[in-house]
């Protein structure tokens, strides 16, 4: 492969409420996705000029490509050993985090026969390893390096969950208030995992798009000095933590890209980054350059996506969200469009299932793999399983599917038809009569 350059530059911004500046390793501006209108690094996440979402731009030109595979290699065995590609100061291992990444990419062989795969072709991401138990860890641990840099002292979020607990245990960890909202009837799993940190929990009544809502009139209002949003006004900084999953993914596969991905759709956030990532690592040479194709996965009942990608759409409509993945239930996607615009150019598609194929799914992974997902992960397998009964996704070609949280979560999905075999007296007769013995 032949030897290209990328960048190591430090650059500094001033944070807002200090005359102090800090680093926020090779990340350049903030960049319209709409426009291209540039922005200095601050707490911002729409465009002055059209109002589109920001991201970060970053000036990668001072590494050469074997020197970089090399460093990151050597790196700790989480999202930090890609620090030269993030948003993030040199030593940002040293500072006290959750540490998330590096989880288990599962060649699940068991799976794929279940499917018709080639044995060998089929991969699980599994990243409910996280110190939260879901892949929240990743981008909320880039959140907590921006409010550091521009002195925010409380960490907030609108959660349907699982960004609540990763929150409250950054927060917990890195010496910050928390205070975040969630709707009030998501599972109780997920409120008491959020709670157990000590941080403030605050329950909306409504769905997430409410909860959503009331966040960004809270973010500019005086009452919300000094908060920093992490999927707000820390957005450019957060989404980064979701290209991660697509430097492990490659780095686990021997630099190498793979040919198909499916992925859950919530925001749509992780989706479009992980794409990004694909991206930066073949404009680094860090991998070879070849197509790949990504599809999206969402349950039927919070489907925006999908059904704006069936009918030919390029404006996503908002739903009503009525799933038990209560996880991906945004029933207004900010990401929706830029979604349908990556499953068309790397030819993949977005497809949905309903509840009762989600839970199917949910207990295939677990029966096959030993991999406990939550519904989200319900979601990617039963798309999976259907896209390629459809015809859509190849069988025969290097294909990862994610679960991005732990099952332990959402144990109200599969409790009402799963449990005890049998029960018995403690002996032998007993054990017999169950019909036990082999």
């Amino acid at each position: 492969m032949a030897a290209q350059t990328v960048a190591s530059t430090t650059n500094t911004v001033t944070s807002p409420d200090s005359a102090n500046t800090v680093d926020l390793g090779p990340a350049a501006a903030l960049s319209c996705r709409e426009c291209g209108h540039r922005v200095p690094l601050g707490p911002l996440f729409a465009c002055e000029e059209c109002f589109g979402p920001l991201e970060i731009a970053y000036d990668f030109s001072a590494y050469e490509t074997e020197d970089l595979r090399k460093r990151i290699e050597a790196g700790p065995a989480n999202i930090w050993r890609y620090a030269p590609l993030l948003p993030v100061p040199a030593d940002v291992a040293e500072k006290p985090n959750i540490n998330p990444g590096w989880t288990k990419l599962v060649q699940a062989d068991n799976l794929a026969r279940e499917l018709g795969v080639t044995p060998g072709k089929l991969f699980v991401k599994d990243d409910s390893g996280n110190p939260t138990h879901s892949f929240k860890d990743r981008v909320v641990a880039q959140a907590i390096e921006a409010a550091r840099a521009f002195d925010f002292t409380t960490l907030s979020c609108s959660s349907t969950g699982n960004l609540a607990g990763a929150v409250g245990a950054a927060a917990a960890r890195a010496g910050f208030r928390s205070c975040v909202f969630i709707p009030h009837d998501l599972e109780q799993g997920k409120i008491v995992m959020a709670a157990v940190y000590g941080g403030e929990l605050v329950g909306i009544e409504g769905n997430y798009d409410d909860v959503n809502r009331f966040c960004s009139e809270l973010i500019g209002d005086p009452a919300g000095e000094g908060w920093g949003f992490v999927n707000v006004n820390l957005r450019p900084y957060y989404a980064e933590g979701s290209k991660t999953l697509a430097y492990e993914i490659c780095e686990q596969l021997g630099w190498q890209l793979p040919d198909q991905l499916v992925i859950p759709i919530a925001s749509g956030s992780q989706l479009t980054k992980i794409d990004k990532g694909l991206q930066e690592l073949i404009k680094l040479g860090l991998v070879e350059d070849k197509p790949y194709k990504i599809f999206g996965a969402q349950a039927e009942g919070c489907s925006p996506v999908s059904v704006a990608y069936k009918a030919g759409h390029d404006v996503v409509r908002p739903q009503k969200p009525n799933t038990i993945a209560k996880s991906l239930a945004i029933g207004n996607p900010a990401d929706g469009p830029y979604v349908l615009d990556i499953a068309r150019r790397t030819g993949g598609a977005v497809e949905d299932v309903n509840d009762e194929q989600v839970v199917e799914a949910i207990k295939l992974l677990a029966q096959t793999e030993g991999i406990f997902a939550e519904t989200a992960g319900g979601v990617t397998v039963g798309v999976a399983k259907k896209l390629i009964e459809n015809g859509l996704l190849d069988p025969t070609l290097t294909t990862v599917v994610l679960n991005t949280g732990d099952g332990l979560k959402t144990l109200d999905a599969v409790a009402s038809d799963t449990g005890l075999t049998a029960t018995i007296r403690p002996n032998l007769d007993s054990f017999r009569e169950a019909g036990l013995a082999s």
